[in-house]
């Protein structure tokens, strides 16, 4: 049993329920409300962007579950194989979640706030720390 990994899969878990329950209760506010006032009379490109990014929402919804079935079974089972190696992978693709985002703020030339109340890259990063650490005891 790898108690960092079981920590960083409980993380995982949390942000999955959050992104299900108050991530969606916040996607659904984004719809556009008035099609014919939107971007120029172009209402029909604004809700199909509008459909894309809440499809590719729930996308993250599903990694989200997996991956933290995934770190539960790695953390406490015998069920995966190559349990380092696996653990060393998830850290890497934590910490590049981590980078992604905050890159995408850094690109968006957000302010210092919204590094802040926008700060699930902070998670991310410490999940990959747990997996890093974890990793070296198995």
């Amino acid at each position: 049993m790898s108690i960092p990994i079981l920590i960083a899969a409980a993380i995982v878990f949390i942000a999955f329920v959050a992104h299900t329950i108050v991530g969606n209760r916040e996607a659904l506010t984004t719809r556009p409300s008035a099609p014919d006032a939107v971007a120029g009379g172009n209402s029909a490109t604004v809700e199909r962007n509008w459909v894309q990014s809440l499809c590719a929402f729930q996308m993250v919804t599903v990694d989200l579950f997996v991956l933290s079935l995934l770190l539960f079974a790695l953390g406490a089972t015998e069920l995966v194989p190559a349990k380092r190696e696996v653990a060393l992978a998830a850290s890497v693709f934590f910490a590049l979640w981590g980078a992604a985002w905050l890159i995408q703020l850094l690109v968006l030339r957000r302010s210092l706030r919204d590094y802040l109340l926008l700060s699930q890259w902070l998670f991310w990063f410490i999940c990959s720390g747990l997996l890093y650490w974890g990793a070296q005891a198995l």
